[in-house]
C-alpha cells in the first residue's frame, strides 16, 4: 500500500498544472556577482586565507540584501574546522627488495594529524578491486584479515574492466570505483597503508593530475582524536611500477588484474613487507560555510537545499606571473547561480509551500569537505530535506538544446529533470564519461551518502572544450567579458522551476533500484 501511495503522489507531482512564467533572470545582476567573487580583490578564495574571509563578508551580504534569513541554527556561517596537512617529498617506498621514488613511482599522504607516519615490516596484499558491495554480490575482503596490512588494489570497478553493464554498472562508474571509498573501506577494516594503482583511463586522468594534487597542502576534517583512526598510507602507485614489483616477483600483473575483475576473485598475498616514514607538517584552523533560508509556508518543516562551492585555489607561491586561481568558471559561475536564484525565489508574490536552504560550501576542492560538514551537522535533519540542486560551474557559451545528467539511472529527480528540459524544448544528455564517476566528486554527494537526492548542474568544459585544456584549474580561469548568458538563463530558469514544482509538492523523490543509497531514503520515508 505504501508503494501505490507513494507512486501516486509521484504520479501527481508530474503533472501539476502550468505554473506561472518564473521571475525573469538578471543577466546584469548575475554578472556582477560572478564578476565579483572571480575578481583579484577575494584572491583566489583559498579555504582559511584572507581570500575566504572577503568571500564569507560578500556571501553573508549579499543575503541580507535579498533578504534572505541565516540558515544555520540561527547564524549565517557553520564553522568547519579542518587541518592543513603538508607531506615532506623526502620518502622512499619500500616494498621487499624494490625502492620506489616519490612523485615518479607513487605519491603518499595521510589525514592524521601526526608529525610522522610509518609503515614498518607491514604484510602487503593484492585485493584486487578493495570492495565489499553486498548489492552486487561482489567482496574483495571475503575471509581475509588486513588489519596492519598494506594494501594494493585497482581503480575503478570491475564494470569498467569488463564493459559489461550486468557487472556493477558496466562502463559507469559507481560509488565503489571511487578512490575514497576505497581509503575508507581499508580503514574499516583496519588496514595500515592502501596504494592505489593508477591508470589513466580508469581513473579518468593521467598520474601528472595525481602527482601534483599530493604536493602542496591538503586540507582535511578532523575528528577529536585528531584522525588518529586514518591510514598511516594513503596514497597511489603507477602501473608501470606495480608491473615492475610484480614481475620481480614472478606474478604477471595483467593477468592477475583480469582475473580481478571476475566473481569469486581471492586476494593475493604478495610474501613482502612495506616500508615508509613519511614526516609532515599540519596546522589547525577553520573555515566556513555560508547558509541562508528562505522560509516556507505551509510545510516550513521539510526542504530543498540549493547550492555551490564557493572555494578556489587561492593564490600560490612560486607560480611565475599571475599567481591567482581565480576560479571563475569553478566556481565563481556556481555561487552567482545560487545567489540568482536566491533573487528570484524572493521576487515571488508569495513564498514556496517548503522551505529553501541555500548552501555555499568551503574545501570543495579538497575533498567535499564543507559538504561533509555540512552533512554530518546539518541545520535540519537529512531525513528532512527533500531533495538537493548542486551548480559547480555553468554553460557560459550561449544556449543548449540539451541539459547533461550525471549519474544516469540512479533517481526519480532524473524524470522530473526531463520533464523540466522538455518544456524549454531541450533533452536530457547523459554524461559522455561515465567511467569518470563525476557523479561522486562534487558537494551534493556528501548528501547522497545521508539519502538526499540531488542533481548536479555542471558544464565543465562541455560547452568550452578549450576550458578543460587550457584554463580548468589555472589562473587563467578568470572572467572573460566575451562570455554568453543565454546557457546560464536556460539553466537558472531550469533549476528554478524544478525548486518550484517540487516546493509545492508534497512528493519525496527515491533513489531507483540498484542505487547505493535507496536504503538510507527507505528508511527514512518510512520513518517519517
Amino acid at each position: 500500500m505504501r508503494t501505490l501511495i507513494n507512486g501516486l503522489l509521484l504520479s501527481a507531482s508530474l503533472t501539476l498544472p502550468v505554473l506561472a512564467d518564473p521571475p525573469a533572470f538578471s543577466e546584469q545582476q548575475y554578472k556582477e556577482y560572478v564578476r565579483t567573487v572571480a575578481s583579484d580583490e577575494f584572491e583566489g578564495r583559498g579555504p582559511m586565507s584572507p581570500g575566504e574571509e572577503k568571500t564569507i563578508q560578500y556571501l553573508v551580504q549579499e543575503l541580507k540584501k535579498l533578504g534572505v534569513g541565516p540558515g544555520y541554527h540561527g547564524d549565517y556561517v557553520q564553522n568547519v574546522p579542518m587541518a592543513g596537512i603538508a607531506a615532506s617529498q623526502d620518502m622512499q617506498l619500500k616494498l621487499g627488495e624494490l625502492t620506489f621514488e616519490p612523485g615518479r613511482d607513487f605519491v603518499s599522504r595521510t589525514l592524521q594529524m601526526a608529525n610522522r607516519t610509518e609503515l614498518k615490516d607491514s604484510e602487503v596484499i593484492f585485493v584486487g578491486y578493495g570492495i565489499h558491495a553486498p548489492e552486487y554480490g561482489w567482496n574483495d575482503y571475503e575471509g581475509l584479515d588486513v588489519k596492519g596490512k598494506t594494501l594494493l588494489m585497482l581503480v575503478n570497478d570491475p564494470g569498467y574492466a569488463t564493459q559489461d553493464p550486468e557487472v556493477f554498472r558496466g562502463n559507469a562508474m559507481t560509488y565503489y570505483g571511487r578512490w575514497t571509498y576505497k581509503y575508507e573501506e581499508a580503514i574499516r577494516r583496519g588496514a595500515d597503508g592502501v596504494f592505489i594503482i593508477h591508470e589513466t583511463g580508469a581513473a579518468g586522468y593521467p598520474w601528472s593530475v595525481v602527482e601534483s594534487g599530493a604536493t602542496g597542502t591538503k586540507f582535511a576534517l578532523v575528528d577529536d582524536s585528531g584522525n588518529a583512526n586514518e591510514l598511516e598510507a594513503m596514497g597511489w602507485i603507477q602501473t608501470e611500477a606495480t608491473q615492475r614489483l610484480f614481475g620481480h616477483l614472478g606474478l604477471d600483473f595483467d593477468k592477475l588484474r583480469t582475473a580481478a575483475a571476475q566473481p569469486g576473485f581471492k586476494p593475493v598475498k604478495l610474501g613482502i613487507k612495506a616500508d615508509l616514514s613519511t614526516q609532515f607538517w599540519n596546522k589547525m584552523g577553520e573555515s566556513r560555510n555560508v547558509v541562508g533560508l528562505i522560509p516556507g509556508s505551509s510545510r516550513a518543516d521539510e526542504y530543498i537545499v540549493l547550492s555551490a562551492h564557493w572555494d578556489g585555489f587561492g593564490k600560490k607561491v612560486g607560480v611565475k606571473g599571475d599567481n591567482i586561481f581565480n576560479a571563475a568558471v569553478d566556481n565563481a559561475t556556481g555561487v552567482a547561480g545560487v545567489l540568482e536564484l536566491a533573487r528570484m525565489l524572493q521576487s515571488r508574490d508569495k513564498p514556496l509551500e517548503r522551505s529553501v536552504i541555500l548552501a555555499f560550501f568551503t574545501a570543495e576542492e579538497t575533498g567535499l569537505l564543507g559538504a561533509f560538514a555540512f552533512a554530518n551537522q546539518p541545520p535540519v535533519p537529512t531525513n528532512k530535506m527533500v531533495a538537493l540542486f548542486n551548480i559547480d560551474s555553468m554553460n557560459m557559451t550561449g544556449p543548449s538544446d540539451h541539459v547533461l545528467l550525471y549519474g544516469k539511472g540512479l533517481q526519480e529527480l532524473e524524470d522530473w529533470l526531463a520533464e523540466a528540459a522538455a518544456k524549454q524544448d531541450r533533452t536530457v544528455k547523459p554524461d559522455s564519461q561515465p567511467q569518470n564517476g563525476l557523479f561522486f566528486r562534487s558537494d551534493h554527494f556528501a548528501l547522497a551518502q545521508k539519502g538526499v537526492p540531488g542533481l548536479l548542474f555542471m558544464d565543465l568544459g562541455s560547452s568550452d572544450p578549450d576550458y578543460i585544456a587550457n584554463r580548468y584549474h589555472k589562473p587563467s580561469d578568470e572572467f572573460l567579458e566575451s562570455w554568453q548568458y543565454g546557457g546560464v538563463k536556460q539553466d537558472l530558469t531550469l533549476i528554478y522551476r524544478l525548486t518550484e514544482k517540487l516546493g509545492n509538492s508534497d512528493a519525496w523523490p527515491k533513489w531507483k533500484a540498484g542505487a547505493e543509497f535507496k536504503q538510507i531514503r527507505e528508511d527514512d520515508l518510512a520513518a517519517r
